[in-house]
């Protein structure tokens, strides 16, 4: 019956903390609150050092997003047996409280009960310097874990909202967000089998906890590195690879190295196939597709895409077929080119190699439109980014960002920046930490974190959503702020916009909120966000060199624009390597939302945002139709009401096959 941690990466989300401490915290009774003394400017605070935490010598310490209980790591045991304690209590609350509404608010106070320990651990457990408190976030999910397993095979709880379901009078006087809610939990319900006789749901436990341990296993082997014989590689190229002892170590593909060579020796013992990763994955496949057919489902991926944009794999399989028959022919000309490229360079060995694309299509790109990153990255400093995306929040939806210090204890490294959320009339909307700069074992992840979900409490009061946004971005210098190529300042934005989404996904409930929602709509709000990076009426708001002032020419935008389209087509084409794919775990059957997702969210900028990117008339209708629901509406009901249309597959094919299609006006302006 519970969810929990589903983090969105790279494109995140996890739940609820109890709130950060009353003088910052939870709006009173909805009324709106005012502007804080401590509040300053956005752009500024990224673009200084943190001078000390002068303070943090003021009052106690109060720990981690101002939990009391976790100023040290043993707070964390404190923290889950207080939650498992109330767990109990609920449990016997759901359970002799009559069927109704009242039932799905204890649903979901539970959920939110354990989701507040497990999904902060969550965070915590990769993302803290400190050993010390990454194991204590590590063994609270593992004990969240197991009481999560526990609840999932209570037949007494389950029956208690199964008679809530089964009383159809009684669904119909619920209002949709709440029959939703109740329909969801079911459903986590019946993934574990409980629906079934004992013998079956014994079987369905024990498939669940070996599903969890491949899962585990496979990422694992997904990222290890190979190891070869140094003598086996010829000399020249060593240099490139790390060494230990009398071995080289491979990592990854190293794709943009210049060197033919290196290329080819990298995608070679980096994929080189193991027999053990190989026989994870199939067990794994099995497992799913042997746990899908016990509760219901004729296959792993009928049952993972129920609820979703999608709806069902053929759809899927469809919508893939066709944008793939639609950039066939475009593909082939990309592969040419980069063949043609690989000559003019390397007339020897002229043969396109599969390690060669990344690379080539890259020299194409640089040729083309001479973007070189270093002559963008002057005008983009991070406060300047930063600035940018407050302006374009405060013209699209009324909302400003506030730089507010943080408690002593309450953030985890002195470069985290804490950021208020605020409406120019509904007050606080809740909480960002920016854990935007690279540090020691910090995971090389673009990721959203939902620390807290934002949920409508008993005493009439809301819930703020708490997130942690987490960057991997150069420290500044003595001579410069940081300053970010045009992809990290597009990531920033990207990640913003689940930020955004978390905190406009104003729900009743948290198993729905912000971004939990199903994965082809979650990736939506944030890649649209890439829409408004790339466009230069939006762009030119921020965009100034931080030492003259100067602002970036709209002929170096439009370039950077174009030079994605080059061999676009080549590269949405490109399959994974199955048994280095670490996403089949965590988007298993969903991998193709990132690009229905796109294909949405080019429908909405292209509808509603592209003949003016700051309509406060079109923002307004953007987070009444798609932000506030999180994940309490079908998505294909949002996407409707947004686009005023339910758009078909051909429609979505369409929107992301004319995003390639080049802008020779724009170009042949901007070379004049």
């Amino acid at each position: 019956m519970l969810r929990y941690g589903r983090t969105l990466c790279g494109l995140g989300a996890g739940a609820a903390l109890r709130g950060p401490t009353g003088r910052r915290g939870l709006l009173d009774g909805g009324r709106a609150r005012g502007v804080s003394t401590s509040w300053s400017p956005v752009g500024a605070a990224f673009n200084v050092k943190p001078q000390g935490r002068r303070w943090d010598l003021l009052g106690e310490r109060q720990g981690l997003f101002g939990v009391p209980e976790l100023s040290t790591p043993e707070g964390f045991h404190v923290a889950q047996k207080e939650a498992l304690r109330k767990t109990e209590w609920l449990v016997e609350r759901a359970c002799t409280t009559p069927p109704g509404p009242q039932t799905v608010l204890i649903f979901d106070e539970l959920s939110d009960c354990l989701c507040r320990v497990a999904d902060l651990a969550d965070f915590v457990k990769i993302g803290h310097p400190e050993p010390a408190f990454r194991e204590a976030a590590e063994e609270a999910c593992r004990s969240i874990g197991t009481m999560v397993e526990k609840l999932n095979t209570n037949v007494e709880l389950y029956q208690s909202l199964w008679k809530l379901l089964e009383d159809k009078k009684l669904m119909e006087s619920l209002d949709a967000e709440t029959r939703r809610v109740a329909e969801l939990f079911m459903f986590d319900f019946e993934i574990s089998g409980i629906h079934l006789d004992e013998e079956k749901r014994r079987r369905a436990v024990d498939l669940n906890v070996k599903i969890l341990d491949l899962s585990s296993a496979f990422i694992m082997g997904a990222n290890f590195p190979n190891k070869i014989q140094k003598h086996l590689l010829p000399e020249h190229i060593r240099h490139h690879f790390a060494r230990d002892g009398s071995y080289v170590v491979i990592d990854g593909l190293h794709a943009e190295a210049s060197d033919d060579l290196v290329r080819e020796a990298a995608y070679k013992i980096f994929l080189y196939p193991n027999a053990g990763q190989l026989k994870c994955l199939e067990e794994l496949l099995s497992s799913r597709d042997l746990l899908a057919n016990l509760v219901g489902y004729p296959t792993f991926s009928h049952r993972a895409l129920q609820g979703t944009i999608a709806q069902t794999p053929e759809t899927v399989m469809q919508f893939l077929e066709k944008l793939s028959d639609k950039l066939s022919e475009r593909a082939a000309k990309d592969f040419e080119m980069m063949r043609d490229m690989k000559m003019k360079l390397n007339p020897q060995n002229s043969e396109l190699m599969p390690w060669d694309p990344p690379y080539y299509s890259g020299v194409i790109r640089a040729e083309r439109y001479n973007i070189e990153p270093s002559l963008y990255c002057p005008f983009f400093s991070l406060g300047a980014c930063m600035e940018g995306l407050n302006i374009l929040f405060n013209k699209l939806l009324g909302i400003t960002l506030y730089a507010e210090h943080p408690a002593k204890g309450e953030v985890w490294c002195d470069d985290v920046r804490k950021l208020a959320v605020v409406h120019e009339s509904e007050g606080l909307l809740g909480y960002i930490y920016c854990d935007f700069f690279q540090r020691a074992n910090k995971p090389h992840q673009d990721c959203h974190f939902t620390i807290q979900g934002g949920r409508l409490k008993e005493d009439g009061s809301y819930q703020l959503p708490v997130v942690v946004l987490m960057l991997n971005l150069p420290h500044s210098s003595r001579d410069s702020p940081t300053l970010l190529t045009p992809g990290m300042m597009e990531n920033l934005f990207h990640e913003m916009g689940h930020a955004m989404h978390s905190m406009l996904g104003r729900t009743r409930y948290q198993h729905v909120t912000g971004t939990r929602c199903p994965t082809d709509f979650a990736e939506v709000p944030s890649i649209l966000m890439e829409y408004f990076s790339n466009d230069y009426r939006v762009v030119s708001q921020f965009a100034r060199h931080y030492q003259t002032g100067q602002p970036l020419p709209k002929a170096m935008v439009s370039r950077l624009c174009e030079s994605k389209k080059v061999c676009a087509a080549a590269e949405m084409q490109l399959q994974a390597w199955q048994l280095r794919f670490s996403h089949l775990v965590g988007y298993g059957a969903k991998y193709y939302s990132y690009l229905m997702s796109r294909a949405v969210a080019s429908m909405v900028w292209k509808e509603c945002f592209l003949q003016d990117p700051f309509n406060r008339a079109a923002g307004e209708r953007y987070r009444r139709e798609m932000l506030a629901h999180g994940g309490g509406k079908e998505p294909m009901l949002m996407v409707q009401g947004m686009l005023q249309k339910c758009p078909s597959i051909d429609d979505l094919v369409g929107a992301l096959v004319s995003d390639l299609n080049l802008d020779f006006e724009t170009f042949f302006m901007d070379s004049k």
